[in-house]
């Protein structure tokens, strides 16, 4: 070895690989956003209610708006998967739970609001509003069936039940959008214009949900069928 192998230069090592830095997600504003937006009709009656600005029976327009906020985020959650579908936005399905749970928050605050400030925990008056007016009967159903949906949201839920059968359990998201609209139509009586738009918007996602399931349960016949070269593809 002479003097001039110590003066070469090791040769020098190959730099460490840097962790690949973490992708943002998308939309990172959208959750905050929905929370936020969400919020804001809860904000805008409990600042009339410091104004005195909530009419002559401020107890009865508290519990309408709050109904009719659930409903509206019930609807909107039923809209997500449909609009993937039809539009292939995937950003819906990112804030499907949120919108759903919300609903659930405005239609306990409704049931709230019925119960305490207008019936005064009088259960011998709720007992016989439940049983004997029809409209407060399906909204009692309706809010009913949102309990086990809000509860089993997790997906330590998804794990616990299986997929096929927390879907199925969470399918009565539409059974129960439909007795909340006719809660609807049923309490305003007169002026039904308002709740028949919502009807006619869940009946256009149940008939986008019907058409789904349609081509799906065609394409696993043609998958039985004798001879099929091979299962077909959904788009």
């Amino acid at each position: 070895m002479t003097a001039f192998d110590d003066a070469v230069p090791a040769r020098p090592r190959a730099p460490a690989r840097r962790p690949a830095p973490r992708q943002a997600a998308p939309l990172p504003w959208l959750k905050p956003g929905v929370f936020i937006g969400a919020l804001a009709p809860l904000a805008s009656i409990a600042l009339r209610a410091s104004r005195d600005e909530l009419g002559a029976n401020p107890i009865a327009q508290v519990e309408n708006e709050l109904g009719l906020t659930a409903l509206i985020l019930l609807v909107a959650s039923l809209a997500c998967t449909p609009a993937r579908r039809l539009l292939g936005w995937t950003w819906p399905t990112r804030v499907r739970r949120e919108l759903g749970l919300f609903a659930f928050f405005y239609a306990s605050l409704h049931v709230f609001t019925y119960l305490v400030p207008d019936q005064g925990l009088d259960w011998g008056v709720i007992v016989e509003d439940v049983t004997r007016r029809p409209f407060i009967t399906v909204g009692f159903l309706a809010f009913v069936l949102l309990v086990p949906l809000a509860f089993t949201s997790t997906a330590a839920s998804i794990r616990r039940l299986g997929y096929r059968r927390w879907n199925r359990l969470h399918q009565l998201a539409y059974l129960a959008a439909v007795l909340a609209v006719v809660h609807f139509i049923w309490r305003v009586k007169i002026d039904v214009s308002q709740p028949l738009i919502y009807a006619s918007v869940l009946g256009a996602l149940l008939l986008v949900r019907v058409a789904v399931w349609a081509r799906q349960r065609s394409a696993r016949r043609e998958e039985r069928r004798p001879g099929a070269s091979g299962p077909a593809t959904s788009r």
